[in-house]
């Protein structure tokens, strides 16, 4: 029997093909064996880090292999990321760091080391890469992969290609992945959440539309709390409700999001894989210790944050045309305001001064626990930050902000410090924020 017998699946620990229907593997003993009708005729991979943060933390304290372990900014910040035996207690994504605790108050919390998650990212990602071009990051921790033509390559159809991939991170990284085999993104995608962590899950062709009929609406992309709401008060919670109306009617009903309704309800997903996939924003945030109010408390935050955002759009080697200024209340009401330049910027006094004429406008004695400063419309910095004919001190702090950037690669970023953030204590230096 051939490679890419569809009767046939493989094991996926040894990777040894099984022709028999048994439960565990005949070469090794596993009970971790893969068979699907379809799986040597799927090319469209999604591959995600298994609770990635937390994952590299347990493998370089291998003491921690059997706690609870929250990823996450002090008992004023929020979790990014938890271990699954802190998710079995209820710990989530996202959850205020006290709510956290006391769902799970034997939890070790750690403090996110990202410069050490984006060298393992990156490790992972040049993993993909050797299997396939076509890598199309979507966060640090997981991305999609079109296999479609590597079978000659590797030898191996893509679904035993990517079985040695997983195998190999864990062998060579440490960490482990959960990968989904289709036919496209959104299946792929949908199929790499299934039986995490190490999974492992295929959703073919032939059962897409009958799979999805049973699914939640807010299985589609796109679709979060508030328009899953709209289609909740329109009778519409499952998408087979929505494989029984017509395109037409969707698109009267949601206009443009009408359309992916349809085309996705049904399976349909024609987008392509694309290596060149571009970021949307560069920003950067932090929760404080306590909520701060006054306008001498933030004005130093803001310019640290502005400096981080400056800092990464240089090494990227791109600037942005709109300013972004968020804020979230004690209450956890969030405030987004947002401002076009006249050119794009990557300078850090732009940043901040845009921002600053933002935040002069919230300061109103509202009490803030975060503050988040980002550029958006991002494009190459050929045409960034002109000369400004109005401003003539503008040109003289770029200049004076080229001089310190050189200080601080030499001697390191604390080297210098503006007037803004010299002796303001903590707040003014953040932790490196884990939104990006």
């Amino acid at each position: 029997m051939p490679v890419n017998a569809s009767g046939q699946g493989f094991c996926r620990d040894c990777l040894a093909l099984q022709r028999a229907e048994t439960r565990r593997c005949t070469a090794c003993g596993s009970p971790r064996l893969l068979r699907h009708p379809e799986l040597y005729s799927l090319a469209i991979a999604h591959i995600d880090c298994d609770a990635f943060y937390a994952a590299v933390e347990k493998r370089d304290n291998p003491t921690l292999k059997d706690k609870p372990v929250i990823i996450g900014g002090g008992k004023r910040g929020v979790v990014s990321t938890a271990c699954y035996i802190a998710r079995i207690n209820g710990v989530r994504s996202a959850m205020p760091m006290f709510k956290a605790l006391e769902a799970c108050p034997e939890a070790v919390v750690i403090k996110p080391d990202m410069e050490k998650y984006v060298r393992v990212g990156r490790e992972v990602r040049a993993m993909m890469q050797a299997l396939t071009p076509l890598v199309e990051p979507v966060s640090i921790d997981e991305a999609f992969l079109d296999l479609s033509g590597t079978e000659r390559l590797h030898g191996q159809p893509p679904a035993l290609v990517l079985a040695r991939f997983a195998r190999s991170v864990e062998k060579e990284i440490g960490i482990s992945v959960s990968a989904g085999l289709s036919y496209c993104k959104f299946l792929a995608k949908i199929a790499s959440d299934f039986r995490k962590p190490r999974g492992f899950s295929v959703i073919g062709r032939e059962e897409a539309v009958g799979f999805l009929a049973e699914q939640p609406v807010t299985m589609i992309w796109g679709v979060g709390k508030a328009f899953a709401a709209t289609l909740e008060r329109d009778g519409l919670r499952t998408i087979g409700q929505l494989q029984k109306i017509d395109q037409s009617d969707l698109m009267r009903r949601y206009g443009t999001m009408g359309n992916r309704l349809f085309y996705l309800s049904r399976g349909q997903d024609e987008r392509r894989v694309s290596p060149d996939h571009e970021a949307k924003s560069v920003s950067a945030e932090t929760t404080f210790d306590t909520d701060l109010a006054a306008t001498g408390d933030l004005v130093p935050v803001l310019r640290a944050l502005s400096e981080k955002v400056s800092l990464r759009l240089k090494k990227a080697g791109i600037a942005g045309r709109t300013v972004v200024l968020k804020l979230k209340t004690q209450d956890f009401k969030t405030r987004t305001r947002n401002r076009q330049l006249a050119d794009p910027t990557r300078l850090a006094d732009r940043i901040f001064q845009t921002g600053l004429q933002m935040l002069s406008k919230e300061t109103d004695g509202t009490r803030y626990r975060l503050l988040g400063i980002g550029v958006s419309d991002l494009s190459d910095d050929g045409k960034a930050d002109p000369p400004d004919l109005v401003d003539q001190q503008a040109r003289k702090r770029a200049l004076a902000e080229g001089a310190i950037d050189s200080l601080r690669d030499k001697f390191g970023r604390k080297a210098v410090e503006t007037g803004y953030t010299f002796g303001k204590g903590r707040n003014a230096h953040p932790p490196e924020p884990l939104d990006d």
